[in-house]
């Protein structure tokens, strides 16, 4: 996996202050995408070792207190970015207990292959749905186009479903 870029202190992806990931690849390719540069899987810098660690070190940096983190791109639920970002995921769940977890993809919901789902399934917030630039709305919260939504997992998992996410309404 590659990652175009890394923000160890964000305010603007997610609520709170948050450390976003970036990562490469996309096949959604999305017309008006402000982020077109992260498209090629290939694209940005390889993902290895000591990023995840920096990332794990930044989480539970007590310093900056971070909420938890986000992951963005391009898309993570890309099926070539799918075995390492379940395997930052894990780590994040293992070792910064109390973080959440964020993640944008164009892909919807309900058409998530297995592997998808199994990475789904540790995260507390999803924001799916392809950027249409026709339903483009910059008044949007954590969202770029009003086809696209924001799905409390967490609510989802105590009341089996779908809840829209509380921090945004």
């Amino acid at each position: 996996m590659h990652y175009h870029q890394y923000y160890p202190v964000d305010v603007i992806n997610g609520p709170g202050t948050r450390a976003t990931l970036f990562v490469s690849g996309c096949e959604h390719q999305c017309p008006g995408c402000y982020n077109q540069s992260t498209w090629r899987l290939d694209g940005g810098k390889p993902f290895d070792e000591a990023m995840s660690d920096r990332i794990i070190h930044d989480l539970n940096d007590s310093r900056i207190k971070r909420r938890g983190l986000s992951l963005s791109g391009g898309d993570p639920l890309h099926p070539a970015n799918v075995p390492h970002v379940l395997a930052l995921v894990k780590r994040v769940r293992t070792e910064c207990p109390g973080k959440d977890i964020w993640c944008w993809t164009g892909y919807l919901l309900a058409d998530l292959s297995p592997a998808q789902r199994e990475l789904v399934a540790l995260l507390d917030v999803l924001v799916d749905g392809r950027f249409e630039k026709a339903l483009a709305d910059p008044g949007l919260l954590w969202r770029g186009s009003s086809n696209q939504m924001v799905h409390d997992l967490n609510a989802w998992r105590k009341g089996g479903e779908r809840i829209p996410c509380l921090v945004c309404s």
